[in-house]
Parts: C-alpha cells; sequence; structure tokens
C-alpha cells in the first residue's frame, strides 16, 4: 500500500493525475454495472418489445452510458458539469430536430438519462473530522434503480395506460361521415384496412377535394408502440 501511495504521489506532483485509486475506481465500476443493467432492461425488455426499434435502443444504452461517464468524471466541479450537460443538450437540439422523434421515444430518452445522471452522482464521501458519511449508500441506489423500472413495467404491462393503436387515414368519401352514417363508415374502413375499429374520430375536412382526415382506433398487438402512428406525411 505504501508502495501504491509513493506512485501516487509522485505522479500526482509530476503530471497532475494518480496511478490507481482504488476506492473511487470500484466505486464507479459497481455503479457502472448497476447501470448499465438498469438501462438495458428498461431498453430492452420494456421499450423493444412494442416498437421493434433497434436504432432507439441502441441511442438508449449508448446515450445513457456516455453520461454516466461523464458526470462520474466531472462529479465536484458544477462549471464542467453543466458544461458537460449543455453539450448533450445541443447535441440532442441538433440530432433529433431533424427527425419528428415519437413522444414515447422522447419519454424513454429523458428517463434512462435521469437514471444515468442519479447513479453517476450516487455515492457516499467520508468526511473524519465529524466522523459520518454523506450521500447515498448502495441500497438507496438499488432502490431507486428499481423504481426506475417498477415505473417501466408498470405503464407499460398494465391497464392503467390505454393499449389501442391509431392511425390517420385521408379518407376520399366524405358522404359517410355523416354522423347517422358512422356505422357504414365503419364498415367501409374496416373492409379496406382489414382491421377491427373500435372508434372512429372524424377531423378536417375538404369538400373541394373529396376528402377528410379520419382517425381509427383499433387492437392490434402487432402495432403496439408504432413509432409512425402520427406521421402525416412520407418522409424524404
Amino acid at each position: 500500500m505504501d508502495f501504491f501511495n509513493d506512485i501516487n504521489y509522485q505522479l500526482g506532483n509530476l503530471i497532475g493525475l494518480t496511478l490507481f485509486d482504488p476506492q473511487h475506481f470500484i466505486s464507479l465500476v459497481m455503479r457502472f454495472f448497476i447501470n448499465l443493467a438498469v438501462v438495458c432492461v428498461i431498453a430492452r425488455c420494456f421499450y423493444f418489445p412494442r416498437s421493434q426499434r433497434r436504432d432507439y435502443m441502441f441511442i438508449f444504452i449508448l446515450m445513457s452510458a456516455s453520461i454516466f461517464l461523464l458526470v462520474s468524471l466531472m462529479e465536484g466541479d458544477g462549471m464542467n458539469l453543466g458544461a458537460a450537460m449543455g453539450l448533450f443538450a445541443i447535441f440532442g437540439i441538433m440530432r433529433f430536430r431533424t427527425e419528428a422523434v415519437p413522444i414515447r421515444e422522447m419519454t424513454y430518452l429523458f428517463m434512462l438519462i435521469a437514471v444515468s445522471v442519479v447513479n453517476a452522482l450516487g455515492r457516499a464521501e467520508y468526511h473524519p473530522k465529524a466522523d459520518y458519511w454523506d450521500g447515498f449508500g448502495l441500497v438507496t441506489i438499488v432502490f431507486v434503480n428499481l423504481i426506475f423500472v417498477g415505473m417501466a413495467w408498470l405503464f407499460e404491462s398494465s391497464k392503467l395506460v390505454s393499449t389501442l393503436c391509431s392511425k390517420y387515414i385521408k379518407y376520399d368519401n366524405v358522404d359517410l361521415i355523416a354522423p347517422d352514417k358512422r356505422e357504414e363508415l365503419k364498415a367501409d374502413l374496416e373492409k379496406r384496412t382489414g382491421l377491427k375499429i373500435l372508434r372512429i374520430e372524424v377531423g378536417m375536412i375538404d369538400y373541394l377535394k373529396d376528402s377528410c382526415l379520419i382517425r381509427i382506433y383499433y387492437d392490434e398487438p402487432k402495432d403496439r408502440g408504432n413509432s409512425i402512428e402520427g406521421v402525416m406525411k412520407m418522409p424524404r
């Protein structure tokens, strides 16, 4: 131990870096793997089965890991920490402003960023003069992570949130949008789409083009988590 202390002291005076700090290293490794496990469970077990979007899933995992390491290494320096989070905010604006990111994906992204920041800052520090530990214990960190996992499971697998799927349709027969012809409209849409429609909403009507905007609601497990249901025009 004295040998490592001497090396750390010499390197610290020479280049401003120590060779090895076992306390900080073990803490970083444990919190990193806790964070990685929680993020992977949320992204793979709760997000991916409904959306089937591997691109977003990898973005969630890589961005959360990057934020965790960045916040962990800049811990204790408020200005550097603020600058780091500002860089990620700028990155998010530059990257995601060119694509209509669905609200579900954005919610998962913000939640996993919160998980990473909590795990990065969740550590304890000993104050020898007062003889007490200040910060978070391992049990507290695990409990907070379980809360995040529990919330994702609760709202993805329970009936608290509607599981109905929906589609926007540009309909070409405005004669059937009258309230007294709603059953005929429903039958025509079911014949065209092949879906069992549960509810219909009629929106904008264009009598010049004999068309209107309709939103249909249906229950189809394969379409749950559809990430393009709100897209109104063909992407470039």
